[in-house]
């Protein structure tokens, strides 16, 4: 499948807000085919060269519904440093997630957030759980997981998550005052 900036539904488009339906498990072969696409063009997108040549918008995650599948299937790839300062990074391919448990702290991105449906520059805080814990069917390690998360890929995941329901980053700032700070949010 081909997914790129021409190919995403935008936020423009009522089929974004669409809620997206479970999986059935074990996945079928179409749906391990749109995982590894989605896997593929978030890998690529931060390829410069990649990305020019391809059309692609440089991207952490990308949920099925941003390409018109309204299922709860969503790729991520997050970079990130482990307790002694060397740089991992987090890959999944996700079937059905959901988050099990959330901290009451919340976090936000102090740039802000953005999508790849969203192409217009929306201000503001965004917050979010800070850690929370999620369930899933994991195409990339093939088996089903239950990952404690923290900081920004508990952001990414979350915000993946919200696209099932329909529901789009800027929706979570705050219209009045969208700068206003939460006592102990920790800013990302």
């Amino acid at each position: 499948m081909l997914i790129n900036n021409d190919t995403i539904i935008k936020d423009d488009n009522p089929l974004i807000r669409q809620k997206s339906e479970p999986v059935e498990l074990p996945l079928s072969e179409e749906n391990k085919g749109i995982l590894r696409d989605m896997l593929k063009y978030v890998e690529d997108s931060t390829n410069e060269e990649l990305a020019e040549k391809e059309n692609l918008r440089p991207a952490v995650g990308i949920s099925a519904i941003q390409i018109g599948i309204p299922r709860q299937l969503t790729a991520v790839v997050v970079p990130d440093v482990d307790k002694d300062g060397n740089e991992i990074q987090w890959k999944f391919m996700l079937a059905n997630p959901k988050i099990v448990s959330s901290s009451v702290q919340q976090a936000f991105l102090r740039s802000g957030e953005g999508c790849l449906s969203v192409e217009k520059e929306h201000d503001g805080f965004v917050y979010r759980s800070a850690r929370c814990t999620i369930e899933a069917y994991d195409l990339y390690s093939e088996k089903n997981i239950r990952i404690r998360v923290r900081g920004y890929l508990a952001i990414v995941l979350q915000h993946e998550i919200d696209h099932f329901s329909g529901i789009l980053f800027y929706d979570k700032i705050d219209k009045k005052n969208p700068f206003h700070r939460i006592e102990d949010a920790i800013a990302i």
